[in-house]
């Protein structure tokens, strides 16, 4: 069975994360580690080696899973082909995998035992027990529920469960910060950028759009304030309105002024008009 191999991005330093790809030149397919590992529904093969990862993942697949996320929207780019889904039963959202990332979602690996999973932000495992759903990844072992309480140590005291979130926080925000870094380098922040702009002008028209269904329009306003810059830009504007009241305020005591104004000269009597042609005829004579 074909296989995708093993490939280093040339401009990426040696050992950085999502520097590792994989190819199939003969379908013309390249992905991410990282992308393959995380997918959803993606199943390593059976014939799985860890002494040659050279050639690794099944080209049939890498394919399947590939028509599987032509369905998905992603849940923080809105676009298709999101196969990295939280692993929250109960949850239906979905990514590309660097796009999880920028989300902040929270990512586990656990290369020894071949699990690589994303919860979303909403749902990330902190310090509760996750039931992992192993049956649609055979490569990838499930963490019992005691395995995880076994790691949570009984001695950690409440300070250092928050050292270690806020430290996994800060390596998040690393990691979009140095992915934001190398779009510049590679010249795609104007692309991105453009993107972002179209995403909004579509939210725009569907929340202005009277025959957008309710169910659409939940889901427009939920990744508008899920993002985060749409609720900023609503703190800026509300944090702006006394100033603005203000502006209005000093705006329309101008216009008062002018309607006084303009009110005095309408009562100011004007010559009569045949006083003005007498006046005209006296000159004459």
């Amino acid at each position: 069975m074909a296989k995708m191999v093993r490939r280093t991005c040339a401009f990426c330093s040696e050992g950085e994360a999502g520097s590792v790809m994989y190819i199939a030149t003969e379908r013309n397919i390249a992905a991410h580690q990282d992308c393959l590992l995380f997918s959803s529904g993606f199943v390593e093969s059976e014939e799985y080696n860890p002494d040659n990862l050279d050639l690794r993942f099944d080209v049939a697949s890498v394919l399947k899973e590939l028509k599987r996320g032509k369905r998905l929207v992603c849940n923080f780019c809105r676009k298709k082909g999101a196969t990295v889904g939280c692993e929250e039963r109960a949850c239906r959202r979905s990514y590309h995998y660097f796009c999880a990332r920028c989300d902040d979602a929270a990512i586990e690996t656990d290369e020894v035992n071949g699990v690589y999973r994303v919860f979303c932000p909403k749902h990330d495992p902190g310090n509760r027990t996750n039931h992992y759903d192993a049956a649609n990844k055979r490569r990838r072992h499930a963490l019992k529920s005691s395995t995880i309480m076994e790691q949570m140590s009984a001695e950690e005291t409440a300070e250092e469960n928050s050292l270690r979130i806020l430290k996994r926080k800060n390596n998040r925000h690393k990691v979009r910060i140095d992915f934001l870094r190398k779009c510049k380098q590679a010249g795609l922040l104007d692309d991105i950028f453009e993107e972002m702009l179209d995403t909004l002008h579509l939210a725009q028209e569907k929340l202005m759009d009277d025959n957008t269904s309710e169910t659409e329009y939940e889901e427009t306003v939920i990744s508008l304030f899920d993002c985060g810059l749409f609720e900023n830009v609503l703190t800026n504007i509300h944090s702006g309105t006394e100033e603005k009241i203000q502006e209005l305020l000093e705006s329309r005591k101008r216009l008062d002024n002018k309607i006084e104004l303009l009110q005095d000269l309408k009562e100011v009597v004007l010559p009569a008009q045949e006083n003005t042609a007498n006046t005209s005829s006296t000159v004459s004579d």
